[in-house]
């Protein structure tokens, strides 16, 4: 318990700061520079990275674009991240010098209304905006393309590479892109989906699972040597989190606690993703990638929560009542807790911004439990 102590002593300071509601860039202020470490910062990946995309997705129920969503963001808005405030991407991207996460990709684009689905008619980029980096993320993908029904992840790199094309290289030349994307940040936070869906649609027998992690794992490789094949060049990966100790899985198990098949399937994809860096950055010149473990990272408040300043490990702070809170979703008539600080969960799923405050300052500076081989402020610095 000594190692995730010493990794949350520099958190406390967050946590008084989040008190008193200041704003981020003051909260994380004493522990970042004063302007960025990298020219911008994209993002794919689920609802563990989106900050709005979905909200442009008209008939999709994968929206957090509602009370009481953002209830502790600035103004108490709902932006369509999966939160009462901020999530990961944001305080990483704080960590990182900027203000916040880059905004949503579809919010770039002229007019409102042209994304559905995994389709979108192409329009001029806002060249301005985009230039600290766009999130691509979307709630309820994965790695997997036949991963849920929003914005996939081919989809979402081909919408980096259609940004790139009509902002970058046009307006820095193919040589200033190619710089500019070398020195940049792309961070991948994917995967619970893809196990999500796969837990519940199937009993799975030993060669079930294999092939799935194969799936999985050779999906994400693809992906990867897309991005690079793009001009990626520094990768910030976030795993996949212990998934059976949220709130829903809990209300599922009889004896309430953490779901160990859905954990096994986890940490599998987990050493997936591990192996599948480690031979890349082998064969793949100018590479280089950190892996921020949301499993170590979680599984370590659960069993020394007092060390996080986190009370509430089991219930969702905003859900449908019954077990855990978590019979629905946050929705504009559900209710929600007042000491937001105290929980893990904020829905039947997704963190509070007090975790995610944890998450960011773990992977980008913290212990080798969380982070590896080298920190997230280790890969802006290279």
């Amino acid at each position: 318990m000594a190692v995730l102590r010493r990794a949350l002593v520099a958190l406390r300071l967050l946590f008084i700061a989040a008190a008193i509601r200041l704003p981020l860039v003051a909260v994380v202020s004493s522990t970042v520079v004063s302007r960025a470490m990298v020219p911008a910062i994209f993002v794919f990946g689920d609802s563990t990275a989106d900050v709005g995309n979905n909200n442009y997705l008209p008939g999709t129920s994968a929206r957090a674009d509602f009370p009481h969503n953002g209830v502790d963001f600035p103004g108490g808005e709902p932006t369509g991240r999966f939160s009462n405030g901020f999530i990961g991407a944001d305080f990483l991207a704080v960590h990182m010098g900027f203000s916040g996460s880059p905004p949503p990709y579809i919010s770039l684009v002229a007019g409102s209304g042209e994304a559905s689905g995994n389709t979108t008619t192409k329009r001029p980029v806002a060249a301005d905006a985009s230039m600290r980096g766009a999130s691509f993320a979307s709630g309820g993908s994965g790695v997997l393309d036949s991963t849920g029904d929003t914005i996939n992840m081919t989809k979402q790199i081909e919408y980096f590479s259609d940004l790139k094309d009509q902002m970058l290289s046009a307006r820095l030349g193919a040589f200033g892109a190619s710089a500019f994307l070398s020195k940049s940040i792309f961070l991948i936070s994917a995967g619970s989906n893809d196990a999500i869906d796969f837990s519940q649609d199937t009993s799975p027998d030993s060669t079930a699972l294999q092939q799935f992690r194969e799936a999985v794992v050779s999906t994400y490789d693809s992906h990867v040597i897309t991005l690079y094949n793009l001009g990626a060049r520094k990768f910030a990966v976030i795993d996949v989190a212990p998934l059976e100790c949220c709130p829903y899985w809990r209300s599922r198990n009889p004896s309430g606690e953490c779901v160990e098949p859905l954990n096994r399937l986890a940490k599998s994809l987990n050493d997936g993703i591990r192996d599948l860096f480690a031979g890349l950055v082998r064969e793949m010149q100018g590479m280089e990638y950190a892996i921020g473990s949301a499993y170590e990272l979680v599984s370590r408040i659960v069993q020394d929560p007092q060390s996080a300043g986190l009370t509430e490990l089991k219930s969702a702070c905003s859900g449908g009542g019954g077990r855990f809170n978590a019979d629905g979703g946050c929705t504009p008539s559900a209710g929600y807790c007042s000491d937001r600080g105290k929980f893990l969960f904020w829905d039947f799923l997704h963190p509070t911004q007090a975790t995610s405050r944890l998450a960011g300052r773990a992977f980008y500076d913290g212990p080798a439990r969380f982070v590896g081989p080298i920190t997230f402020r280790e890969l802006a610095e290279t």
